[in-house]
């Protein structure tokens, strides 16, 4: 059960599970924590699109071996793409590395004001958002301007349109490995100004925040510096150096002498960013399996992150993933994942058990481990196409399962089973590791995990939904966890709505007025059987109230799937009466 205490103001979302058997709108929004090409570290990052999470975080990577230098591409971007591919909303990434005290990162090369003063420090210097040597472009080395480290993973600046009488320019953000003659335009911020107080001052338009990480005991917290929002997916202003205030005189001119503080017609690079993805080590080895099932990285580089997203205020999500993370190898961070998600109790944790190559038994011994209805698993891995790399990967399960429960939602519903032939299909996978009989399947779903099965001419469907949940009650299957989820996050909002008020019964009836509708819409589109908000003197007796408590009761009987099917075929006699 998922338990709050209350120690200021707040509401406090208990679960009371009473449907235990006697033996005989977003709802997917996605959060996932991994390793990246480049990008912000340990600071949870909300993309909307897998465009945008590409110019974020990057692609593709590359791995040093003994066969030479090769692309290879993370689960992370793997898992954002199939989601957003299968109609997820909104991804919130966080970029783990390893040893993050380490990482910093690019600056811009030295931008040359006007009055063309070498020795000067220039009006402003801009700094990437990305850490780590991904970020550093450096150049040039050739007459056509590329880069001596440019590439598609990072940026570099140019000044345009100064206008001396108006005090304007205008910033280009380019791609890393274009140049002079084609340049690859990113982003364009027009008719800036170093005027603090106008409504196009660079740090306004651009943005120069940027985060730092707050430890206090085990609470790890992000703060954000800087007062303009990063307004850019790429850079942030890193200091102004000569702006000034109204800069302009009474006619909307540049007064005399400030126009040479203005930046000159220029171009330039970043660099000084330290930090690698792969400190010379090669990460993966045959057809894309991971040498390690944490991609390069230890337990400890996941601690912050996982801390960070514990924080439910701050970061909301539906589905939690740490691809590549398992039981059998990362039990302890499995362990947290599953303590940070029972604690925040609204959202749902897709735990990988096994490495690639293991066998059934295993699958079944670690699933054994684990007791929650907060988690699920699914096995076997997938062999998942690249479309980046232009081959194909293995990946663990936990990779397509989001994309699965976005499908799910976005043709029905949270408490519809992401299972089966119609919303369980896994698209984007070429097949799965090993293919699963009839007895194999019956033997994982016994010990709580899904089964990935193939079948001819219908492809690879999940075909079961049970979380990992030993116990059997009504949550001990994935669209009742899920449908839970969604009903405590808008009741939730309806009791939000009456915190801080009069604890009478008009306050009680007007809660009772906004639940009875929503859950109503729920019985209608087969969420609920039934249910029943009470919200009266009997809960709210003169004690509760002194104690500034204002207490309801929500009961649920949620509808059940149909996983075992059974329809008996009888033969009749000729002219035997069908109504017998």
């Amino acid at each position: 059960m998922a338990t709050e205490t209350i120690l200021s103001p707040g509401v406090l979302l208990q679960e009371t599970d009473k449907s235990f058997i006697t033996i005989g709108n977003d709802p997917s929004g996605l959060a996932i924590i991994g390793p990246t090409a480049k990008g912000p570290i340990e600071t949870p990052t909300r993309v909307s699109n897998y465009q945008e999470f590409k110019n974020l975080f990057g692609t593709i990577i590359q791995s040093s071996s003994t066969a030479g230098t090769e692309d290879y591409e993370y689960y992370t971007n793997l898992t954002v793409k199939n989601y957003f591919q299968n109609g997820g909303s909104t991804a919130l990434v966080t970029r783990v590395v390893k040893d993050i005290q380490n990482w910093t990162p690019a600056s811009s090369s030295k931008i040359i004001d006007c009055s063309a003063d070498l020795t000067g420090k220039g009006p402003f210097a801009l700094e990437t958002l990305s850490k780590g040597i991904e970020a550093n472009s450096v150049g040039p080395t050739s007459s056509n301007g590329a880069a001596l480290s440019g590439s598609k993973s990072n940026v570099r600046w140019e000044i345009k349109d100064v206008n001396k009488i108006q005090g304007t320019f205008t910033l280009v953000v380019r791609r890393g490995d274009d140049t002079t003659a084609r340049p690859i335009v990113l982003e364009t911020f027009p008719e800036c100004s170093l005027d603090p107080l106008s409504a196009n001052f660079i740090s306004r338009k651009v943005g120069d925040q940027y985060q730092e990480i707050e430890t206090d005991g085990s609470s790890r917290t992000v703060l954000t510096r800087g007062e303009f929002p990063n307004k850019s997916q790429y850079i942030r202003v890193k200091s102004i150096s000569s702006s000034l205030y109204e800069y302009r005189d009474a006619g909307g001119s540049v007064q005399a002498g400030y126009a040479e503080k203005l930046p000159q017609t220029s171009s330039g690079f970043f660099a000084g960013a330290v930090g690698s993805n792969l400190d010379g080590n090669p990460l993966f080895g045959k057809d894309g399996i991971a040498d390690d099932a944490i991609q390069g990285l230890a337990e400890k580089d996941y601690t912050a992150s996982l801390a960070i997203l514990k924080n439910k205020e701050d970061y909301k999500f539906k589905t939690l993933v740490i691809p590549g993370v398992t039981q059998e190898l990362a039990s302890d961070l499995v362990d947290t994942a599953i303590a940070n998600t029972t604690a925040r109790g609204d959202s749902f944790y897709v735990v990988d058990l096994v490495d690639y190559g293991s066998t059934t038994s295993t699958v079944n011994v670690e699933a054994g481990e684990l007791d929650t209805s907060f988690a699920a698993s699914y096995w076997p891995w997938t062999l998942v196409r690249s479309q980046e790399l232009g081959h194909d990967v293995w990946c663990p399960a936990s990779v397509v399962i989001p994309g699965v429960y976005a499908k799910n939602d976005s043709i029905a519903a949270p408490w519809f089973a992401p299972a089966g032939l119609t919303r369980g299909g896994i698209t984007n996978v070429v097949r799965v590791e090993k293919k699963l009989p009839k007895a194999t399947r019956d033997t994982l779903y016994s010990n709580k995990v899904n089964p990935l099965a193939t079948f001819p001419g219908q492809g690879i469907v999940v075909f079961g939904q049970k979380t990992l949940q030993n116990a059997k009650s009504a949550l001990d299957r994935v669209n009742v966890r899920r449908m839970l989820l969604d009903v405590k996050e808008v009741i939730g909002g309806f009791s939000r709505n009456i915190l801080f008020e009069q604890n009478t019964e008009a306050t009680r009836q007007s809660f009772v007025k906004l639940a009875t509708p929503y859950l109503e819409s729920l019985v209608q589109r087969q969420g609920l059987y039934a249910f029943r908000v009470k919200m009266d003197g009997t809960l709210n007796t003169p004690g509760v109230i002194d104690e500034n408590k204002l207490v309801g009761q929500v009961f649920l009987q949620p509808t059940k799937t149909a996983e075992f099917i059974v329809i008996d075929f009888t033969l009749t006699p000729t002219g035997a009466s069908f109504t017998d």
